[in-house]
């Protein structure tokens, strides 16, 4: 069970004055809280050891700024190389690491809609950053596969995972990448946009028990996120799924931090707006 600090208890492990915490967090996005259902702001318990690192080099002499770069990325750092079973579903890994983020059971066409809208806010927001997208079966992707090269043409990476037979090439700048018999992934829908003027990750898990349901009816427990350092998780995920040439620098690419802070409004509006547009289509 996840234990979560109030910010009392943060201040009291850490010596740092709520207060000072709050200006940290308003002015780098540092430490970031997890909103619970019950709509209180928690922090990790891993908090505690990463703000400490952040004051004990503040005493040392260096500007906060610094300080809070300097720690994370040793923390992310630490990440990439400790022993540990890789994440090898992009839903549950999301839900992990925000257990408050909410789940819903739609089916296949409305994840449809919801995609589409993510895809467009990206054509019109963001000119470069990474998209994954999880088909499940390539007989899935096929109808999205002309929308998808037009993607691939604006960002700075573009990977698709299903069931492609082995061996399949990419086409341009779209990489195909073929889901073992085994892997989790493909009773996974995933469209992850990890781009700094659109984040978003729209993550979904097949229900089981559907044999013989139309295929627009299929039903899915689906959950998404624009919360940057969210999206960033589910990227990674991916990533590491991407047993490529290509997997590692793109691995390495994205442990940088993403941008702090809380999800868009505007963003988050748009993406409504759109969403309700598609959904109104049927």
């Amino acid at each position: 069970m996840t234990t979560y600090l109030s910010i009392g208890e943060l201040s009291s492990r850490t010596g740092v004055t709520p207060s000072t915490l709050r200006i940290w967090e308003e002015r780098h996005g540092f430490p970031v809280p997890t909103r619970l259902e019950s709509g209180h702001r928690r922090y990790a318990e891993g908090d505690a050891a990463l703000v400490s690192e952040v004051a004990r080099l503040r005493d040392a002499g260096m500007r906060l700024d610094a300080a809070i770069a300097a720690t994370r990325s040793e923390a992310e750092h630490q990440a990439q190389v400790s022993p540990g079973p890789r994440p090898r579903s992009v839903h549950a890994h999301l839900l992990r690491q925000d257990p408050s983020l909410p789940v819903h059971r739609l089916t296949k066409r409305t994840l449809i809609g919801l995609s589409h809208a993510i895809e467009d806010e990206f054509c019109v927001r963001a000119h470069e950053g990474h998209l994954f997208g999880l088909f499940q079966r390539a007989q899935h992707f096929a109808p999205a596969r002309a929308r998808w090269r037009e993607l691939a043409l604006l960002a700075s990476s573009t990977h698709v995972y299903a069931d492609f037979p082995s061996g399949a090439h990419d086409e341009d700048d779209l990489h195909l990448i073929t889901l073992g018999e085994r892997s989790p992934l493909l009773r996974e829908w995933a469209v992850v946009c990890d781009a700094v003027e659109a984040p978003i990750a729209l993550t979904a898990w097949e229900v089981p028990g559907q044999v013989g349901v139309p295929e627009l009816r299929r039903v899915f427990e689906a959950t998404w996120t624009m919360v940057p350092r969210l999206v960033r998780d589910a990227s990674r995920v991916c990533a590491a799924a991407t047993d490529d040439a290509d997997g590692p620098r793109l691995v390495e690419l994205l442990t940088a931090a993403p941008a702090s802070g809380d999800a868009d409004p505007v963003l988050a509006a748009a993406f409504f707006n759109r969403a309700v547009a598609y959904l109104d289509r049927g």
